[in-house]
């Protein structure tokens, strides 16, 4: 009776081992996973820097104006009149490979700084995807909402901020569940939604005021299409993290899937956007 609780406690230890060294080898796959994705990233966006400045004048000559607006006392009407000024002409092709750098650079940091990544890992938390996510995919939408037409500088900042802060508050939403380990709390994920969706309102305010949608190009369509599907995957595969769903129990798939998301809807953004730039 007495080598029956010894027996248990030996197989406990076994299990718990045996958990920690599957994490350890998850985490080293991580690491590794990591630096070919950023490898990846890299690559394209050396490509699509050559292509921009070197091989295909159109996009290299594609410099959108932005301009200011603000009001000026017109002395003539006596009144206060709307005016713009020009600010700078926007170097398109190599801001576009510019968010695919951003993201190489922060595979490459994760890589060099292992041990800190798999310590956030350990507690469900990954700061620096949402720091890249904040600054990649904010210069992605602002690229986007001038080939809409918004050329506004105001505009294009808030654009940034706004978009910058949906995903900081997905960092929000880890930090605090990370410390909550019952009832999971959806407001940071509600509210980072919101935030999202708020340059799109401005951008589909552009896109629709003509009214002549048979006369918006087709590579604007497939970048509104190919946006909203990249726009939903992340906060999905956030959702099956958090309800637990098969195999998105373990917080180390979820980090796995959102790499992958990451690449393949940079990489197809990225130049349909670039391309975008090509077109009358």
């Amino acid at each position: 009776m007495i080598l029956i609780p010894i027996i248990n406690i030996i197989l406990i230890y076994i299990c718990y081992m045996k958990k920690r060294e599957n994490m350890e080898k998850s985490l080293q796959k991580l690491k590794n996973f990591n630096l070919i994705m950023g490898g990846f990233h890299f690559i394209q966006a050396v490509a699509m820097l050559f292509l921009a400045t070197n091989v295909i004048q159109k996009i290299a000559e594609f410099q959108p104006t932005i301009v200011q607006y603000y009001q000026q006392f017109n002395f003539e009407t006596m009144s206060l009149e709307v005016v713009s000024k020009e600010l700078f002409q926007l170097p398109f092709g190599i801001l576009v490979s510019s968010f695919l750098f951003i993201s190489a650079i922060a595979h490459g940091f994760i890589y060099l700084n292992s041990k800190k990544y798999e310590e956030h890992l350990k507690n469900s938390i990954n700061p620096y995807r949402w720091y890249e996510y904040a600054l990649s995919s904010s210069i992605m939408i602002v690229l986007i909402a001038t080939l809409f037409g918004i050329y506004d500088v105001v505009s294009l900042v808030l654009i940034f901020i706004v978009n910058a802060s949906m995903n900081l508050f997905g960092l929000d939403m880890e930090l605090l569940n990370s410390k909550n380990k019952g009832k999971v709390n959806w407001l940071p994920f509600i509210f980072g939604s919101i935030a999202g969706i708020a340059p799109w309102v401005a951008i589909l305010f552009y896109m629709t005021g003509t009214g002549n949608f048979d006369m918006v190009p087709w590579f604007v369509w497939a970048i509104v299409v190919t946006y909203f599907i990249a726009f939903n995957t992340f906060p999905i595969n956030m959702i099956l993290q958090y309800l637990k769903v098969g195999k998105w129990k373990d917080y180390l798939y979820g980090e796995r899937v959102y790499i992958i998301l990451s690449l393949a809807a940079k990489s197809i953004l990225a130049w349909l956007v670039l391309f975008g730039a090509m077109q009358p």
